[in-house]
């Protein structure tokens, strides 16, 4: 799913004030204006990473880079 651009710097902002909130010692409530992004302000808050989740490897992709598919060959 897209997201707009406008739509992910609320996110990043959201993250970024609820990294700020726990560097200022405020308590771990997300404050009203956030509720929407209360997932990217709890993140922020709790040092998570932006875009931490891992993303899966295809079996394919695994495939593809074996050893021998990254070993220099002259």
């Amino acid at each position: 799913m897209a997201v707009a651009k406008k739509d992910q710097e609320r996110v990043a902002y959201a993250w970024m004030y609820g990294h700020q909130a726990r560097k200022d010692g405020k308590e771990r409530t997300v404050p009203d204006y956030w509720a929407e992004h209360a997932g990217a302000w709890l993140q922020g808050f709790d040092g998570v990473p932006i875009g931490s989740e891992p993303k899966p490897v295809s079996e394919g992709l695994e495939a593809e880079l074996d050893e021998s598919a990254v070993t220099k060959s002259d």
